[in-house]
């Protein structure tokens, strides 16, 4: 063979390999296949509509109600007086007469000092005023008698106005004696430690038996009703919290939360006093709240968490915390729209309202409907089941059962 008729071949060979090749490759469908079938099925039911059921949702409507907007600090629990009572005068301590951990009153004899020494004093001191008292008596009476002789001639101006003298020492003797006994009175008094205040007792410092002296401390005394409560805001709130503080009305309103959950543990306590100076070290301002406590719900050195009212919201737009979700473009919600389909509708938070609510500052008007559980089933356009809260699906029907049934078996058959 010449090498023309195998070039020819070899060209003709790779011709029908490339038509044969093509031809499977481009094959047709046939029309009634079950391919087909289920292509068309695929998209679609018998009439070309979508099929997929409507996703179950819980959807709530956007309500108004005036909301209360709230600074929110941690504070400290503050007696509105700590006394330490130290005795006024030194000596032995016969007794104590309070008990510790229990209240006391006013004027309440809280120890006993062993007052011989100064009773003593005292009674030197009354005995002293008697002795001065009848030598002015004396003078007196000498003087008076003198002026009716002074008169005749028989005494003289001099020793006249020498008894007049007499009489005057001896009346500022008496003074300066009662002065005395009543200093004498106040040191016996002093040995017996009086409570300055209504308050709690705390543990004693000493025993009977010791001797104290004016440093030594006997037992500390906390007032816990009315009682205070401390606590720090940033100084942008400044105008805000004095603004609010400026308005004629009932003070601000204070309200002392629990540090672990939050639950109010005071309530209808009083803005008392806000501080005359921001701290530059940390750039915060104080504030004194006073609470009644008639329960003792508060205690001297505790931590809480404070709530101060500083205003409130005429018809605010409030929904479930639980419906805001975070996007790339910030916050937003799933809006259920007429035809029970949905869209994203980014929204703006303007305050939290409990713990369980959120105020929208723009993005929703009154009775706009979102989807506050099952959002993660749900993309832009899905068709929603809308159901209130607590309620839940209904349950399929026996056409609905079966159906899904047929559309299994059919769904193997094809495969």
């Amino acid at each position: 063979m010449s090498r023309f008729w195998k070039i020819a071949l070899i060209v003709i060979a790779v011709i029908v390999v490339a038509a044969v090749g093509f031809r499977l490759l481009h094959k047709a469908t046939p029309a009634g296949s079950a391919s087909a079938q289920s292509a068309t099925k695929s998209k679609g039911g018998k009439d070309g509509k979508d099929e997929t059921p409507p996703v179950p949702v819980t959807v709530v409507p956007v309500v108004k109600q005036n909301v209360p907007v709230y600074l929110t600090a941690l504070g400290t629990v503050q007696a509105l007086n700590t006394v330490t009572v130290n005795p006024q005068v030194g000596g032995q301590l016969l007794s104590l007469e309070f008990t510790e951990g229990q209240p006391v009153k006013k004027g309440q004899v809280l120890a006993q000092i062993d007052p011989r020494t100064y009773q003593a004093a005292h009674d030197q001191a009354v005995a002293r005023q008697r002795q001065d008292q009848a030598l002015l008596e004396t003078a007196k009476s000498n003087l008076a008698r003198s002026q009716d002789l002074a008169a005749k001639g028989y005494i003289s101006r001099q020793d006249l106005d020498t008894l007049r003298n007499t009489a005057a020492q001896y009346a500022a003797a008496v003074a300066a004696d009662a002065a005395s006994v009543r200093d004498s009175q106040v040191q016996l008094a002093y040995t017996k430690v009086i409570s300055p205040i209504d308050g709690l007792a705390g543990i004693r410092n000493v025993d009977p038996g010791n001797v104290v002296t004016t440093s030594t401390g006997i037992v500390t005394l906390t007032q816990l009703h009315p009682i205070n409560v401390m606590f720090t805001l940033p100084e942008q709130n400044l105008d805000m919290v004095r603004a609010a503080a400026a308005q004629e009305g009932a003070a601000l309103q204070v309200t002392a939360l629990d540090r672990t959950d939050a639950h109010p543990i005071a309530s209808g306590g009083v803005l008392k006093v806000i501080d005359n100076q921001i701290d530059t070290s940390t750039g915060t301002f104080r504030l004194k709240s006073e609470f009644t406590n008639a329960k003792n719900e508060l205690w001297p050195g505790q931590f809480v968490n404070v709530q101060l009212l500083v205003s409130t919201v005429d018809g605010g737009l409030v929904i479930p915390a639980q419906a805001v979700q975070r996007g790339p473009d910030g916050d937003y919600v799933y809006q259920v729209q007429a035809d029970s389909t949905v869209k994203m509708q980014v929204v703006a938070i303007a305050g939290e309202v409990g713990d369980s609510h959120v105020m929208i500052g723009s993005g929703l008007k009154v009775g706009d409907r979102v989807v506050t559980e099952g959002q993660f089933r749900l993309k832009p356009g899905s068709k929603v089941n809308a159901l209130k809260p607590g309620e839940v699906p209904a349950a399929p029907t026996a056409a609905e059962l079966e159906k899904a049934k047929q559309n299994s078996k059919g769904g193997r058959r094809r495969g």
